[in-house]
């Protein structure tokens, strides 16, 4: 299952919630508001690398780039994709998961 997170961990409990619901064969996918989760030194990031080992964490290049998201601002482990890339992770999963 793809688990697609749309909202900032700041705001709301979106990206803790998917986190807790992870299975074997699991990805993350941030999109919009949520890559900000994947920003270096926060504590949401800290949260997801405790998840990394076992599932892939991606998040959405051009969305990293609108929010002012770079480098060295990523955090380690993250994987960056762009739109193709996320079409590939749509279709290589059975079932998509939209957190809102």
């Amino acid at each position: 299952m793809l688990h697609t997170v749309n909202k900032s961990p700041f705001s709301n409990r979106t990206l803790s919630n998917c986190l807790a619901h992870l299975t074997d064969g699991a990805a993350v996918l941030l999109i919009e508001d949520g890559v900000c989760g994947a920003a270096a030194g926060t504590a949401a990031a800290a949260e997801i690398a405790r998840y990394i080992g076992r599932f892939p964490v991606y998040v959405l290049g051009p969305d990293l780039e609108a929010r002012g998201i770079r480098g060295a601002g990523l955090m380690a482990g993250v994987k960056t994709v762009d739109y193709e890339g996320f079409v590939r992770l749509v279709t290589e999963h059975e079932v998509v998961q939209s957190w809102l």
